[in-house]
């Protein structure tokens, strides 16, 4: 299987309204994807339709090889919107949802107090969904997600209601999913994450791409004309630097346009600076987001 996801020219409407406009992208087995983009960008109507809740319109999505429907059984997912049974006891929703996925129930219920333990929420393994916490069902949900062994996981917003300590654990958790083979696609807000995780992403606007690929070519090809430079000295005027700052005890240097880093490293040391550390800055991700999302609103 050369691809987990094959999106081509998907198009998606409400009405007169166009939610995904020929969208196409890949994701590659054992990877951690980033989908993102800003509220009503096309996100969720994207991950519905690779979970086969809504048809393509236009175009051709595959899951796994096959259709998204045919695939089901082989696909988990986390829904940014919650969808557990509150009345029912933790274990017996993990039960239940592994059963519908065919997974038998000898085999479920080892996988399900594993996974509670795994996501400290052993103790609760009897108590109702209702009486969990926001973010011990976020936990719960996850592992929902997860109990059937699926090849493929999409996750929408799997962060949100954690508190940093079990933001962490998901994380950990994540790349552990990841190193085992299996494929993970999130979405998320927070920048930070995806940044820290996801080894390709997808930027997605008005329902179009607007950047995709991997994401460490994608931060040197938007990283700024900035280098961080450390130093004991203190800094003469440096041909090439437009403006320097002072950050946290080191340096932060802004070029002309089109100035090399090389050149400006040579200044430096023609001038006599003694360099400790000398790097150009790579963009957050968080940054060029905002920059391409403004930019795009900007022409529209």
């Amino acid at each position: 299987m050369q691809t987990a996801v094959e999106v081509d020219n998907l198009v998606r409407r409400y009405g007169d309204f166009v939610a995904v406009d020929h969208l196409s992208f890949e994701v590659h087995p054992g990877e951690i994807f980033g989908l993102l983009g800003p509220n009503g960008a096309g996100k969720s109507t994207t991950i519905r339709t690779l979970m086969g809740i809504f048809p393509p319109d236009e175009g051709e999505v595959r899951v796994l090889g096959t259709s998204p429907r045919a695939a089901q059984p082989r696909v988990g997912y986390l829904p940014e919107e919650r969808g557990l049974y509150r009345d029912l006891q933790v274990v017996e929703v993990l039960l239940y949802l592994a059963e519908l996925k065919g997974m038998p129930r000898h085999k479920s219920h080892r996988r399900a107090l594993a996974w509670l333990e795994r996501v400290r929420l052993l103790d609760w393994a009897n108590e109702r969904v209702k009486d969990l916490s926001r973010g011990m069902q976020q936990k719960l949900q996850f592992i929902a997600s997860l109990i059937h062994e699926p090849d493929l996981v999409v996750l929408d917003e799997p962060f949100q209601g954690l508190d940093p300590v079990n933001v962490a654990l998901i994380k950990g958790l994540i790349r552990d999913l990841a190193e085992s083979g299996m494929t993970v696609m999130l979405s998320a807000h927070e920048m930070s994450l995806v940044e820290a995780l996801c080894d390709r992403i997808l930027l997605i606007n008005k329902g179009q791409a607007v950047l995709y690929g991997s994401l460490r070519e994608i931060k040197r090809a938007y990283a700024g004309q900035t280098i961080n430079l450390s130093s004991p000295d203190r800094l003469p005027d440096i041909a090439g630097v437009t403006h320097v700052e002072r950050v946290n005890g080191s340096y932060r240097l802004t070029l002309a346009d089109a100035q090399q880093p090389a050149d400006v490293l040579q200044n430096l040391l023609t001038a006599g600076v003694t360099i400790d550390a000398f790097e150009v800055a790579a963009a957050p991700l968080e940054e060029i987001f905002v920059s391409i999302v403004e930019a795009r609103d900007e022409l529209d």
